[in-house]
């Protein structure tokens, strides 16, 4: 087994004959957004190119999420779900949300080639150059250059938007700059905690011997109040697809850089009576898994992702490895440490990694989950009101139903014991999203449409930023880049009212009615085992 394609960046030499590509609309990024907007611009008569970073499209939808996020299944239209009865063509079934990695690939790919979209990989934008307030052409490392009437931030990083000049916010709101309730530094979630008091120090009781690997602050006076800003974003994961079929399984390999330090925590933990690291495991289709995070410590490198945002690419190669190192080193830990009990060490060596999934890539993830990165600041910000329904809007381009989900920040010390901080999971109603939350302001730029890092607080993004509402927010993308192209204006001139009659003839749902009944909330509970 090779890990050695199993990268975020590698840097590329200039070509000898870089190209040059003009088309009306030119996305970068080939997450599922990325891919509904190229598909709903071509079907409305658009030139579209895709330009990915990476080796591979479909973002984490095609990387191990196969347990789909979804709040209201009603609330799911247009492409987003197209896709989904495209996955349950793959498998034979009627109506299907999970899938398999390669199930995903193969409809995206499918997508691809049926639209005759053209996809450029491996492309590291290196520049963006403006007129006035209009994006002519966006620059790569290897010297191609691409030419569009208007652009498009399909990245999980926001890396467009920034080269652009737009403005944009990295970490947590106060509570106090929205007027929200659940941002900020949030203390005493009822889930994902340490369930007993777990001492921090190399030596228990010791605070001079330092603190255990993963505990990301010690300082208690730099704990924060609850609804403080900070810096600070959720953590980060691979969802890492597992199976226990043992024709199709590889036992787990110790990681490139292993340190079975990184893991005394959780032995410790584990030794205290505490062992649900692999809960949230939900079955995908052929014997595999999604294996999420779950518990007080688990698959979230929590902590280590803060540079990630704005980070250089070097520096974000440099964080992806240790994210592979550590989940990696978790699994093989649990499997093989002998500090493990027996019981916990066979039931974690039921399961291996497929033969099947990610050939190219070590049967490993090759998308880290970015779950959230820069988030721009347009004409309207989405906050929590809206996802509580104390907020509304008449400009809706889709809907979000998803409770407002935020993963730990960061591990603490309080009182000599370890506190997990950042947890937020409150079940909502589903609610509109805003099409100004797409587009920049008009004094930054003209040219320009960001369905992933959109104009919300940290909270509500938490709702948002699941992988269907993303291919919804894509698909209003490409419809709004396609009439701002047809009436020659800009994307903040395009007729609201033309735009949601596209949308509504394209299947999405734009407005949730009384007619619509699937319950988020008992979703949630399920999810959660009804706590």
């Amino acid at each position: 087994m090779s890990f050695e394609n199993l990268h975020y960046y590698k840097p590329t030499n200039k070509l000898d004959n870089p190209k040059l590509i003009e088309k009306d609309i030119i996305i970068y990024g080939g997450t599922p957004a990325g891919i509904s907007a190229a598909i709903q611009a071509t079907k409305m008569g658009s030139t579209v190119a895709i330009v990915e970073f990476s080796q591979h499209i479909g973002g984490m939808t095609a990387s191990g999420l196969g347990a789909t996020d979804l709040g209201a299944e009603d609330a799911v239209g247009g492409l987003s779900r197209e896709f989904y009865q495209r996955i349950a063509t793959y498998y034979g079934k009627d109506k299907q949300w999970t899938f398999e990695p390669k199930a995903a690939q193969a409809v995206f790919a499918e997508w691809i080639y049926e639209y005759e979209i053209p996809v450029y990989l491996n492309q590291h934008l290196d520049e963006v150059c403006k007129e006035d307030l209009k994006i002519t052409e966006i620059a790569m490392e290897n010297g191609n250059r691409f030419k569009g009437k208007v652009f498009m931030d399909c990245s999980y990083e926001g890396d467009l938007l920034a080269e652009a000049g737009v403005s944009f916010f990295v970490g947590r709101e106060s509570n106090a700059t929205y007027k929200e309730i659940y941002n900020g530094i949030q203390f005493g979630a009822p889930h994902h905690k340490f369930e007993k008091w777990i001492d921090p120090y190399v030596i228990e009781g010791d605070p001079e011997s330092g603190v255990l690997p993963g505990i990301t602050e010690d300082d208690s006076t730099k704990l924060g109040y609850q609804g403080q800003g900070d810096h600070r974003i959720q953590a980060y994961n691979f969802r890492i697809c597992l199976t226990k079929v043992k024709d199709n399984q590889i036992p787990f390999p110790k990681p490139p850089q292993y340190d079975v330090g990184r893991y005394q925590l959780l032995l410790r933990y584990i030794q205290s009576g505490v062992w649900d690291a692999m809960n949230l495991h939900t079955m995908l289709p052929n014997g595999k898994t999604d294996l999420n995070n779950y518990g007080a410590f688990s698959t979230d490198n929590i902590g280590m992702n803060y540079e990630w945002p704005e980070g250089s690419y070097a520096r974000r190669e440099e964080i992806f490895q240790d994210h592979v190192n550590y989940a990696l080193g978790l699994l093989y830990f649990l499997a093989n440490d002998e500090h493990i009990p027996n019981e916990i060490r066979e039931e974690v060596k039921g399961w291996g990694l497929p033969k099947d999934e990610f050939e190219s890539t070590g049967h490993w993830p090759h998308q880290l989950y970015i779950r959230e990165g820069r988030r721009m600041i347009s004409d309207y910000v989405m906050t929590d009101k809206n996802c509580l329904q104390q907020a509304f809007i008449d400009d809706s381009i889709g809907l979000a139903s998803f409770h407002m989900d935020s993963h730990n920040c960061r591990r603490v010390v309080i009182d000599g014991r370890c506190v997990n901080e950042g947890d937020v999971q409150v079940p909502i109603p589903p609610y509109e999203i805003s099409y100004r939350s797409i587009r920049p302001k008009a004094e930054e730029c003209t040219n320009l449409l960001v369905p992933v890092c959109l104009s919300s607080s940290h909270i509500a993004y938490g709702s948002i930023r699941m992988e269907p509402i993303f291919m919804i927010l894509g698909q209003a993308a490409g419809t709004a880049a396609s009439l701002a192209i047809k009436d020659n204006g800009t994307v903040q001139e395009v007729d609201y009212n033309e735009l949601k009659q596209e949308l509504l003839e394209a299947g999405q749902v734009v407005q949730w009615g009384e007619d619509m009944f699937d319950d988020p909330i008992e979703r949630m509970q399920e999810t959660f085992g009804k706590e």
